[in-house]
């Protein structure tokens, strides 16, 4: 019996596809399809499926021409399949010629013509772009605007920057924010955090969806609100927290509450920063403070390990300017039936910005900057039962977080990574702070 491998990626299958596995199966008796894992396709850049893996491998089954499917996860797993199935040849479409002779020493190589005019990259292109526009002023909307253009589906077309002082080459400008809204399908809204409640309601009054950095409003009604009014109308409102969409932090999560190092009895988690050189006296009216800048995203691990029903909280805070609301540093402390936790906001202040996850068994710590790591280790009391993890982080999570968004948009469901109840959660603690509930100042 002649065995036959071939690879790919098989999202949104289409009729090259089909005509490519015909030709695969008819070299022997029996088909191998590799199919490749959303992770793996991550490393090799590609960011844009449509399908999700158990769908594009059903998609293969259906075609009834796979003798035997398989996930492809990892580089070189090509040699040890070959290898592991004891395959004859191995084949893969024409535009690929040269590149895999290597794998000649275990097996036979065929490259096989593809059917031209039809890739699933053309089908994607085809589709109609998701029209975005930025609200807002600062950095965000240039590292926004160059993440995009890695996104299939999504293109940046225009920003209302209030300021009028932020430009983008090939993006049209105004001061408008209707006239935004008339010209696109969506909003990314990274203005300042009292105007996201406004700009969101307003945004999916006229039919738009929203990714807009968090925190969403500043009360917990007003999210509420908001997300239903995103159900109602059946548009997308997505909380853009980068750090949810690095594939480290999802893997860190996902051991963290799979028992592998035990009951999780602590969260620590520290974002600072000094670059916006904060001082008395200054002008904040441009500035976000320390809570809504930072703290979102170092609550962020905390609910998602613990979740949102905590027992007690107290905010520890050093103010710049408290009529302003300006925090030098905030320090958040947790109290669970099951542990505690604390999260660390500061542009005033400098520490680690480190995350460790205490457990009753072993600890996992990530390194600085936690919030857009690539790494991250399993630590034991026995060094020898250490584990580093690596992932490939492309864009700080930005581009993941927009083809995510893309996605949803296109399939009509929120595929968020960062859910509902975060979302309130982390509003109900910024709504703590500027009530000043709980709260011991600092001198």
């Amino acid at each position: 019996m002649t065995k036959v491998i071939t690879y790919g990626t098989f999202d949104m299958l289409h009729y090259g596809h089909i005509r490519l596995l015909e030709r695969a199966k008819a070299l022997g008796d029996y088909l191998i399809v590799g199919i490749t894992s959303d992770d793996y396709d991550k490393t090799r850049g590609k960011i844009n499926n449509q399908d999700s893996l158990m769908q594009r491998v059903a998609a293969v089954k259906e075609t009834g021409l796979a003798d035997e499917i398989i996930v492809e996860e990892y580089e070189g797993q090509k040699i040890d399949d070959i290898k592991k199935y004891n395959v004859d040849i191995f084949t893969v479409g024409s535009d690929w010629i040269g590149y895999f002779d290597y794998l000649s020493d275990y097996c036979k190589v065929v490259y096989l013509p593809r059917t031209e005019g039809v890739s699933s990259s053309f089908v994607r292109a085809e589709q109609r772009k998701l029209r975005i526009g930025l609200v807002g002023s600062g950095m965000l909307s240039v590292k926004f605007a160059k993440e995009a253009k890695f996104v299939n589906g999504a293109d940046v077309v225009g920003l209302c920057s209030p300021d009028g002082q932020l430009l983008l080459e090939d993006v049209d400008h105004t001061q408008d924010y209707n006239e935004l809204l008339d010209n696109t399908d969506a909003v990314y809204i990274f203005s300042k955090p009292e105007e996201h409640y406004k700009a969101i309601k307003k945004a999916l009054e006229k039919g738009k969806h929203v990714l807009c950095e968090s925190p969403l409003a500043y009360t917990a009604d007003e999210v509420s609100e908001l997300y239903a009014m995103a159900e109602e109308k059946g548009l997308i409102l997505m909380d853009a927290i980068k750090t949810a969409y690095s594939t480290a932090y999802e893997r860190l999560i996902l051991l963290a509450k799979s028992g592998k190092i035990g009951q999780v009895v602590s969260v620590t988690a520290a974002c600072t920063s000094l670059k916006d050189n904060l001082a008395p006296g200054m002008d904040f009216s441009r500035h976000w403070n320390s809570m809504c800048a930072w703290g979102p995203s170092a609550m962020l691990p905390i609910f998602d390990i613990f979740g949102t029903d905590y027992k007690q909280l107290t905010y520890y805070t050093k103010f710049l300017d408290k009529a302003a609301n300006m925090d030098a540093f905030t320090k958040i402390n947790f109290v669970y039936a099951s542990g505690v936790a604390s999260a660390t906001a500061a542009k005033g202040a400098k520490a680690e910005g480190e995350l460790i996850i205490t457990g009753t068994k072993g600890y996992i710590y990530v390194p600085a900057p936690w919030w857009k790591t690539d790494y991250f280790e399993v630590r034991f009391e026995n060094p020898e039962n250490n584990r580093r993890f690596f992932y490939q982080l492309d864009g700080e999570g930005i581009r993941y977080e927009i083809a995510a968004f893309a996605k949803s948009v296109s399939a009509g469901k929120n595929i968020s990574y960062v859910s509902q109840a975060v979302s309130e959660a982390i509003v109900r603690v910024v709504e703590g702070f500027n009530a000043k509930r709980n709260m011991i100042e600092l001198m």
